[in-house]
């Protein structure tokens, strides 16, 4: 028994090594999949969506977010992506928005009723499309991956050594990888995108200055109703703007040296 943890344990040691990345902020990053893997994940969720979901009707509507979109997507390095980016908007009330692997982006027409002009939609969008160039998805993918392993080694040595209070000890290291890990990853993501997002929408004509407006409206949508920041997936909108302030003046250098004025309505 022994001996086959001790294996695990070095077999997840090696892999770990050897998927190591970094993300476009310089942050070390483990990513297992593929790009062509995750690609094909985007466009199956994708594909179901499309189908459970009422697609909305209202040209005028899609002009505007397809404008704003692909304004942005114009700037996105081939690497990401090379493609033709898709483009949906999903009538659904929802104040939300995502971009995934393989070209996809969905709006829901519920944030068109907070994100007030084109730069605020841009605000969200850019962000989830900074998921997308940060590789958050395969990340949180590995991350799980490599959890999943490591917590299973622990339990066998637990069973192994014969230890009493195993399931409260287990349950606890479980919680104790949410709270401990898994959070704060995440909330290390949300924080990424905003910054890859405000210099997208900058250096394609939007005016970064218009994502702390938006996230302010985000949070009077909210209306309170969000858990403490140390047990949520997202910041604070109070810690995610003065994230954005204090890399505001590298954003406005990249809106004043493009000419590029985008006019979606």
């Amino acid at each position: 028994m022994k001996s086959r943890i001790t294996a695990a344990i070095a077999a997840t040691i090696s892999l770990t090594i050897a998927a190591c990345a970094t993300s476009p902020t310089g942050r070390n990053q483990v990513l297992l999949f593929s790009d062509q893997q995750l690609s094909e994940m985007g466009t199956q969720a994708f594909s179901g969506m499309k189908e459970e979901l009422k697609i909305s009707d209202k040209p005028v509507q899609n002009r505007y977010v397809e404008c704003v979109a692909d304004t942005l997507t114009a700037l996105v390095p081939q690497n990401v992506y090379s493609g033709q980016w898709e483009v949906v908007v999903f009538d659904d009330e929802q104040v939300n928005a995502f971009a995934l692997p393989g070209g996809k982006i969905g709006v829901y027409t519920g944030l068109l009723n907070v994100a007030e002009n084109q730069h605020q939609l841009a605000a969200v969008i850019g962000h989830e499309i900074g998921h997308v160039i940060a590789e958050h998805g395969n990340e949180r993918m590995s991350q799980s991956t490599l959890i999943n392993m490591g917590t299973q080694a622990v339990g066998q040595v637990l069973a192994a050594n014969e230890v009493s209070q195993t399931g409260p000890i287990m349950a606890a290291i479980g919680l104790g990888v949410q709270v401990g890990v898994q959070l704060p990853f995440s909330r290390t993501h949300e924080s990424e995108a905003d910054l890859i997002g405000l210099a997208l929408m900058a250096q394609a004509g939007f005016d970064p200055r218009q994502s702390v407006n938006l996230w302010q409206n985000m949070d009077a949508a909210s209306a309170g109703q969000r858990p403490p920041e140390l047990l949520s997936t997202h910041p604070a909108p109070d810690s995610r703007i003065s994230n954005l302030q204090a890399n505001m003046n590298s954003a406005m250098a990249d809106y004043q040296a493009t000419s590029r004025r985008p006019d979606c309505r």
